[in-house]
């Protein structure tokens, strides 16, 4: 039988280049997810390959989550039905949630502080709420293509992010001028940055589908750009500024939005600085010695608002290993750390001692602990970490998500 020489030349062409495209699917990167540890992600996603009991329950729990997530949005910031004073309902708004009418004024303004109460008046714009579920289900959904390579996932985060960022009829306007208005006050504020910190959460899905065939080059530029304009509001804004210098979870939340961008955008070393120059002074001034945080003592849920501030230190540990700055290990002269505060909070979460500070939201929810106790376990060897994490997590919601990603949402 003869056989035609150019046809085996093409034929082994062929199969060279499958084979050399299994074996760059093989060693392809690490997903560069900035919050989620890409080790562990690597990790359990080998497990999974090997049929590992574990990790296997854990990712039809994800998957479970995730196609719940498949039904949901697109989100959109101009559904809302109350303009911004700007008249441009493609610019954010939102209402400070502990502001209620002065019941002594006959028009209730100005506006009245309560902390710790909520005004339902806060969700009758639904910006701050659609932001945030948009952050989870983005992150919700990269992460289930991760795991799966189910491009299904991939395409509606897609359009999840296209809605709220770039589709010109839908597109959030990149500031934040009118967050967290007092009515009789102001129409925004500094403080209303913290409504964006789920800006991480969308950052991390974004990157945990960016090899997808569904999320494009031209749509990761496309996104870049707009957190690049948002990023310079945050850096040079009256309104970012002043939130830049609150000392208490504000400070802490505006450094991780900042340093988070910086990273996705590849500006590595303005990330450092910014590390450096911000997020260290404040463990000087809002941690004291023995390790607790005086600022979120104050508050009226005191254990959420420690809790949280402590996650936000945590998160900007993480992203200090993308900028080469070691914030796991760091203590000042006069020995304050985030892992002394981690310290001081664990004998409460382990029913060790009781919590005497103010809080006025019952029950305490101890499980929202886990996120900050399972980052811990790769940095603190404190033997106590393994049998909370065990005994939290029979309740905890998204367990699938914390056993295969160590993931906290924001």
């Amino acid at each position: 039988m003869n056989i035609n020489i150019k046809s085996i030349a093409l034929m082994s062409s062929i199969f060279a280049i499958i084979a050399l495209g299994e074996l760059k699917a093989q060693t392809s990167k690490s997903p560069e997810a900035f919050l989620v540890d890409a080790k562990l992600l690597e990790t359990n996603k080998t497990k999974i390959k090997k049929g590992d009991k574990e990790m296997t329950k854990a990712l039809g729990e994800l998957r479970r989550d995730a196609d719940a997530a498949l039904k949901n949005g697109p989100y959109t910031i101009v559904t809302k039905t109350k303009l911004p004073p700007s008249g441009d309902k493609h610019d954010y708004m939102s209402v400070g949630p502990y502001w209620w009418p002065d019941s002594t004024k006959a028009n209730g303004l100005p506006y009245i502080r309560r902390d710790g109460v909520v005004n339902p008046e806060r969700h009758g714009v639904k910006d701050a709420d659609d932001l945030k579920l948009l952050g989870r289900d983005v992150k919700l959904l990269g992460m289930a293509y991760y795991f799966t390579n189910d491009e299904k996932y991939a395409q509606h985060a897609r359009v999840l992010l296209r809605t709220w960022f770039l589709d010109k009829e839908t597109k959030m306007n990149p500031h934040l001028k009118y967050g967290q208005a007092i009515p009789g006050v102001t129409e925004g504020r500094g403080i209303g940055i913290i409504d964006t910190k789920c800006m991480v959460d969308v950052i991390d899905g974004v990157q945990l589908i960016r090899n997808s065939k569904s999320w494009s080059e031209a749509d990761h530029k496309e996104l870049q750009s707009w957190f690049g304009e948002f990023l310079d509001w945050m850096l040079t804004s009256p309104i970012g500024k002043d939130e830049a210098d609150e000392h208490n979870n504000h400070g802490v939340y505006y450094d991780l939005q900042v340093v988070s961008m910086c990273l996705f955008l590849g500006n590595k070393e303005q990330a450092k600085k910014i590390l450096q120059e911000q997020t260290i002074p404040r463990i000087e001034s809002q941690i004291n010695e023995d390790g607790s945080q005086p600022h979120e003592l104050a508050r009226t849920k005191s254990w959420g608002y420690a809790t949280m501030n402590l996650k936000g230190f945590f998160g900007l540990a993480r992203l200090g290993e993308w900028a080469g700055v070691d914030l796991w290990n760091y203590q000042t002269t006069g020995g304050k750390s985030i892992k002394k505060a981690f310290e001081w909070l664990l004998p409460y979460a382990a029913d060790e001692k009781s919590w005497t500070h103010q809080q006025i939201e019952e029950p305490i929810e101890w499980k929202n602990f886990v996120p900050t106790l399972r980052m811990s376990e790769a940095h603190y060897q404190i033997h106590r970490t393994k049998p909370l994490i065990t005994q939290f997590e029979k309740e905890y919601k998204n367990n699938g998500i914390s056993i295969l990603t160590n993931s906290m949402f924001y």
